[in-house]
Order: C-alpha cells, then sequence, then structure tokens
C-alpha cells in the first residue's frame, strides 16, 4: 500500500483512496497537474516492477486497461468513496470492510498516514470524531450502488468457489493444451 501511494503521491494526484484487490486496484484521486494516464504509466512502471520482484514473478499484474469515470459531485464522491471500501465486502474477500488489509479504509478510522482523508471526512462534518463515525456509519450501510467493475465480483466468487486462494495461483496454473 505504501509504495502504490508513493507512486501516486510523486504524481502530483490528491485524495488518493487505494484498495488493493487480487487483481486490479480501485483508486479515488483529484487529478493536479498530471494525468490519470500519466499515473498508471508510473504506476505500472514502478509498482508493478516491484511487486514482480518482490514475488519472483513476470509479466502483468494488472488484469485489464485503465478504466476511469469523472467524479463530479460531491454526492458521488460519496458514493464511490463507499464503493471502494464495500468492494472486498461485496466480492466475497472480507467479511467487512474493517477486516480487509488493503484499504484505506483504517486511515479513515484511524488516524491517516499515506492517505489524505480530510476531504471525504470533512463531507460528514467538521468535527473529526464525529466525521469518523459518520463515515463508518455510511460506508457499512447495505446498499445497491452499481458502477462499471460490478462482473468482477462475480469472477471474485467464482475462484473463491475452486477453492484458488488468490489470483497469482490462478495465473500459475497450467494452461489447457
Amino acid at each position: 500500500m505504501r509504495k502504490l501511494s508513493g507512486t501516486i503521491t510523486r504524481s502530483v494526484i490528491t485524495r488518493s483512496i487505494p484498495i488493493i484487490i487480487n487483481n486490479h486496484v480501485h483508486l479515488l484521486v483529484k487529478e493536479n497537474k498530471e494525468s490519470i494516464s500519466i499515473t498508471i504509466k508510473r504506476i505500472s512502471g514502478s509498482y508493478v516492477l516491484w511487486y514482480n520482484k518482490k514475488y519472483s514473478r513476470c509479466g502483468h499484474l494488472f488484469q485489464e486497461r485503465f478504466r476511469s469515470e469523472a467524479v463530479e459531485t460531491d454526492a458521488y464522491f460519496l458514493t464511490v468513496l463507499r464503493y471502494i471500501h464495500q468492494n472486498p465486502v461485496k466480492a466475497g474477500i472480507a467479511k467487512e470492510a474493517r477486516f480487509y488489509r488493503w484499504s484505506s479504509y483504517h486511515e479513515y478510522i484511524e488516524n491517516a498516514g499515506i492517505i489524505d482523508i480530510e476531504f471525504g471526512l470533512n463531507m460528514f462534518s467538521e468535527n473529526k470524531k464525529t466525521a469518523k463515525k459518520l463515515f463508518e456509519q455510511y460506508t457499512n450501510e447495505i446498499n445497491n450502488d452499481q458502477y462499471l467493475d460490478d462482473h468482477d465480483i462475480e469472477v471474485y466468487r467464482m475462484v473463491k468457489k475452486l477453492e484458488i486462494a488468490n489470483i497469482g495461483k490462478l495465473h500459475r496454473l497450467d494452461k489447457p493444451k
């Protein structure tokens, strides 16, 4: 998470809310001086090389080309923020958002370390304690929010049903001849 956030910070993008899933990453960012496309290239050129070296692997780390969607209203920002933090729960990877290790959820509830949480928390309240409580309630609310990658959730459920621990093991399976 620190390596990914460091790459984003160098790209002069603020309000990064990352969450790492087995074969993709969600980022909620505010574009500043550098475009999202350039930032994604930096992630591919830095994070992927680091990850592959650390885990003695090669090749692509993420499943597909990145997709982006403009977040133009405060209401939609909050909806996307909730979706990102609920993604591991909907995918069946975690029972609750707070139990997923590779999420910025902990920075919102505990103390920020590498993520700019002020913008999001201030949408709930200017009082930090109240804002954290409201964020937690909002994030864990049952909802029917729909987004670009809802089909990915079904893929995770199928992988889990096949008892494949993570996407890396799936990649290492022998291909049919």
